[in-house]
């Protein structure tokens, strides 16, 4: 089993309220979660409607396949017009 942890930061610059910036990431969530059945949370940036931080737990039974489950979740993330990434880090947990 091989894990990984995505964490996005992200800009929503449409934004002009929470319910905007909800507005936004409520949809990419869901989306994300259906695209790459992956576990999805906001996890900072609560309070502020233009950011927003965005946690992405994968699983894959070996490391080519999270190899390209992670290329498949940061190009889905990428490909959104209604927000920017301003940051993608990662982190692994060894098998």
């Amino acid at each position: 089993m091989h894990v990984a942890a995505l964490q996005f930061e992200l800009r929503i610059p449409g934004a002009q309220s929470i319910k905007d910036k909800r507005a936004v990431l409520r949809p990419f969530v869901e989306a994300l979660k259906k695209v790459a059945s992956v576990s999805v949370a906001e996890i900072d940036h609560h309070d502020h409607w233009q950011r927003a931080t965005v946690g992405v737990a994968l699983v894959a039974p070996d490391g080519a396949q999270l190899a390209r489950l992670i290329e498949k979740v940061k190009r889905f993330a990428d490909q959104r017009i209604d927000l920017e990434v301003l940051e993608c880090s990662a982190g692994y947990l060894e098998p």
